[in-house]
């Protein structure tokens, strides 16, 4: 017999895509698991160890931070345990995750500060305004992500983009390309020491 879909926990739910209404019997425990990450994330903000943070922060997303890792507080999440993050990636002051729809960072992505990833939204019909919906962001190896910088649900940013400070991003950016605007747009190539274009 093929399980039933909604017997699936919330989390996974979002994890994989879909969206959640208002009205879900679960709901609760979004609220419920924000606020235990709270806890976590006021320890985390008072610390100034860079050891401990790592400590912290696998605390939350459930996950071991590598010890390349460097992250500078604060850093707000909502979750944790659908954040996965590589080695050697740093993240700069004041950053946002809003995780329930999954946030992948890879190795040697650079996140400076006041950026915000948010992997959930809200349908634009009002009658279904308060239902969640998720979106995978995935932001590939050595991506460079500036400072202010909103990546919106669903969003993979490619290896070795970079994302202009101030940029909303709303659609996929190609690998070895800049962006930048409201809303994001290609600004111009990547190219390698060699003056070839790195493409894909």
């Amino acid at each position: 017999m093929v399980p039933n879909q909604h017997s699936k926990d919330i989390f996974d739910r979002l994890r994989s895509g879909e969206t959640i209404a208002s009205n879900n019997a679960e709901a609760y425990k979004l609220r419920e698991a924000s606020f235990a990450t709270k806890k976590l994330l006021v320890q985390l903000n008072n610390a100034s160890d860079a050891t401990e943070i790592r400590d912290l922060l696998s605390q939350i997303t459930g996950s071991e931070i590598d010890e390349s890792v460097a992250v500078f507080t604060p850093l707000y999440i909502n979750y944790g345990k659908h954040t996965k993050i590589g080695k050697n990636v740093f993240i700069n002051f004041d950053c946002v995750f809003l995780d329930l729809g999954g946030i992948t960072i890879e190795d040697n992505v650079l996140i400076a500060p006041k950026v915000s990833l948010l992997s959930e939204g809200h349908p634009v019909n009002p009658n279904e305004r308060q239902s969640l919906v998720p979106g995978h962001i995935h932001i590939k190896k050595n991506a460079w992500i500036g400072a202010g910088a909103t990546i919106l649900p669903g969003v993979t940013i490619g290896e070795n983009a970079v994302v202009a400070a101030g940029a909303m991003v709303s659609k996929d950016v190609p690998a070895n390309t800049i962006v930048g605007g409201i809303p994001a747009k290609h600004i111009k190539n990547i190219y390698t020491q060699q003056g070839i274009k790195e493409r894909f």
